[in-house]
């Protein structure tokens, strides 16, 4: 018990960097006119690399979420 309460910060800290980084990869749009609300995209269904990401990242955030649950239960 005590290992994992001294590991837990560490598996914070490395899934804080994988939920940021699966979350700036996801891009919708490019450029700078499409964050003012120019050049909007349609609709289109993820596909390939991009599902993959999308996926992870939920589950990234899941697991991130579990562990600051734990943090605070066992801390």
């Amino acid at each position: 018990m005590q290992t994992l309460i001294k590991l837990l910060p560490y598996s914070q800290m490395g899934l804080a960097f994988l939920l940021v980084v699966g979350v700036l990869l996801q891009q919708r749009g490019s450029g700078l006119s499409s964050t003012f609300g120019g050049a909007g995209v349609g609709y289109s269904t993820k596909r390939g690399a991009e599902k993959v990401i999308f996926y992870a990242t939920i589950v990234i955030s899941i697991l991130f979420v579990i562990a600051c649950i734990l943090a605070v239960r066992l801390g």
